[in-house]
């Protein structure tokens, strides 16, 4: 039986339909306490029914939530609008602090160039533009990465945030 099912929608599974969905514990009216037993004398009512409700029928977080996933499982021109903003985002952020960092890095050898006494100062018997040329651009550079990091898991949150809501 599952090779006739998958052999009718050509050999590919369909996405879980309850992807993404939020589930509510159920909640249950509260219903007035019920009057003491009547003499037998009168026909006994039938007991006021409950309504048991599943779900706030305010609440529709859901379908917005599995509509946006299967836009982007199924690679819609919506999804792919949806994606390409995040690249987009991160790719702005790269191009930002890769600027920064040439802007830092390419100014050294400009001020060096351009104060000629600031490149002779020595630190410890070393000449002050080697010891900036050859270790500042490692701690830098790792700031660079750690900052870059936290910027694109805070897009990617941005992201799943927009999706889920």
């Amino acid at each position: 039986m599952t090779e006739d099912f998958y052999g009718r929608v050509d050999g590919v599974r369909e996405p879980d339909p309850t992807l993404g969905k939020s589930y509510q514990p159920a909640s249950v009216e509260p219903v007035p306490a019920v009057p003491p037993p009547e003499p037998a004398s009168e026909p006994a009512k039938p007991p006021k029914r409950q309504r048991v409700v599943l779900a706030d029928p305010r609440s529709r977080r859901s379908t917005p939530t599995l509509r946006a996933r299967l836009e982007l499982e199924q690679q819609t021109s919506w999804g792919e609008v949806l994606i390409r903003d995040l690249v987009k985002h991160q790719l702005r952020t790269a191009i930002g602090l890769s600027v920064l960092v040439l802007v830092v890095l390419g100014a050294l050898p400009v001020a060096f160039y351009v104060w000629p006494g600031f490149a002779a100062l020595r630190v410890v018997g070393v000449p002050l533009a080697w010891l900036l040329l050859g270790l500042l651009p490692f701690p830098l550079l790792l700031l660079a990465g750690l900052v870059y990091n936290q910027l694109a898991e805070r897009h990617e949150r941005d992201f799943v945030d927009m999706i889920e809501s």
